[in-house]
């Protein structure tokens, strides 16, 4: 495959983000991966740091810089999801307490605006955590925005689930997501709608399993605590793995229905703090400024999905 796509993957590991690194870093893909770096969300930033080396050394991305993060939102105090991801953010896995990779000492905030800077304008940026990261980058240095190609991000939907408002990632950094969202840089935005839609059933994770493979058998464990968890939390019967849509969309795009909508992010309202306001009739009248994810085709994502899996060999 012609990694043709270069992408700076921004994320807080996670089950569903280290998915989306399996997929991004696949054979399948057309995704050349020129950094992760890692942000405060799920967990900590040191524990979400740790678990993005640990992919790395599974899947082998040994030449891709790993640099960490904000450890904070920009204004708010800090708030975590262990009841979701465990107290490591990748409970469920036996996992090295010291990766083999290690993190660049660089922030990834300098990382992401060096790599954006020396682009040719052909860098996508796909956070699937807060975006506090994203945002303290353009507060720093203005002159990226215009040389980001699009963000491809997870967040948001017209519905929550950290408050019935605020889907987690936007709710965390809602003050980072408005800077994001106001900058006119190309969105595509992955938000509740459609991901869960990318749904694990226990069928899903039972063919998985048949693949067998190291890659494959780690997705599966991860899978198993995760669909674990959306059923004691939420009742889902599986899993929903939220970030992988957005790999898989730049993977293959047709897997998704979309439509160009105003979305802004709501930082003041008692019972609406880190809502995504989605204005899918045109109501407002502002200029839309996202291009929204609503429909996702199952058959395909999973082809895909599987079809990534098959591709790492022990």
């Amino acid at each position: 495959m012609n990694k043709n796509v270069k992408v700076i993957l921004d994320c807080d590991p996670g089950h569903d983000d280290a998915i989306s690194i399996i997929l991004a870093a696949s054979e399948v893909s057309n995704l050349e991966i020129e950094a992760i770096t890692t942000v405060a969300g799920n967990v900590e930033v040191e524990k979400n740091t740790l678990n993005a080396l640990n992919v790395c050394d599974i899947v082998g991305l040994k030449d891709v810089p790993v640099a960490q993060g904000a450890e904070k939102p920009l204004i708010k105090e800090r708030e975590i999801a262990e009841e979701i991801h465990g107290d490591s953010g990748l409970d469920g896995p036996s996992l090295p307490s010291e990766p083999a990779k290690k993190a660049v000492s660089q922030h990834a905030v300098d990382l992401i605006i060096e790599k954006v800077l020396n682009s040719d304008n052909d860098i996508t940026l796909v956070p699937t955590g807060p975006l506090t990261n994203i945002a303290l980058a353009m507060i720093r240095e203005p002159k990226i925005i215009p040389k980001i190609k699009e963000i491809v991000l997870m967040g948001g939907g017209t519905f929550g689930n950290w408050t019935p408002a605020a889907e987690f990632n936007i709710y965390v950094d809602a003050e980072a997501a408005k800077v994001v969202f106001e900058s006119g840089v190309p969105i595509a935005m992955f938000g509740l709608d459609v991901t869960h839609q990318a749904l694990a059933t226990q069928e899903i994770i039972r063919e998985l399993a048949v693949i067998d493979n190291s890659v494959s058998n780690f997705v599966v464990e991860l899978l198993q605590f995760f669909a674990k968890t959306y059923k004691d939390v939420f009742g889902f019967e599986g899993a929903p793995i939220h970030d992988a849509c957005t790999a898989a969309y730049l993977i293959d795009p047709s897997i998704f229905e979309l439509k160009n909508v105003r979305v802004d992010i709501e930082t003041k309202g008692e019972f609406s703090y880190g809502m995504t306001c989605v204005d899918s009739l045109h109501v407002s009248g502002r200029v839309p400024n996202v291009n929204f994810a609503y429909q996702l085709d199952s058959d395909k994502f999973w082809g895909l999905f599987t079809n990534a899996l098959k591709s790492y060999s022990d």
